[in-house]
């Protein structure tokens, strides 16, 4: 086997192995009903920075879907425009995720009140 097939072969292996990691995790986290568990969990998992990364990015999801400009997030939050860009085209998608997980909040704030 040449040396570029043998590269090819253990990337192809590794981004599986990477693949399957994070459904692994995703398994594990939906099973999981404890958020304190979950902070803990995500504490251990991400870095500070990486953690505010995270939270800004459901921050500004939150924003475009109240209606929020783009120019005014960015301005508040000091997000980029092309961050804020991906994030609205993510919510706009059929089917998107990111508006599954606010209907999920929606229901749940309606539920508390």
């Amino acid at each position: 086997m040449s040396t570029q097939a043998v590269k090819k072969t253990k990337k192809g292996t590794a981004q599986k192995s990477l693949e399957e990691s994070f459904l692994e995790l995703c398994r594990l986290i939906a099973e999981t009903d404890d958020e304190r568990f979950i902070r803990d969990f995500f504490g251990c998992l991400f870095t500070p920075a990486e953690r505010k990364d995270f939270a800004n990015r459901w921050l500004l999801v939150k924003e475009i879907d109240k209606g929020t400009t783009q120019r005014e997030i960015a301005r508040r939050f000091g997000m980029s425009l092309c961050k804020i860009t991906r994030g609205s085209r993510e919510l706009h998608k059929d089917g998107s995720a990111f508006r599954r997980m606010l209907e999920k909040l929606k229901s749940k704030q309606t539920q508390t009140k």
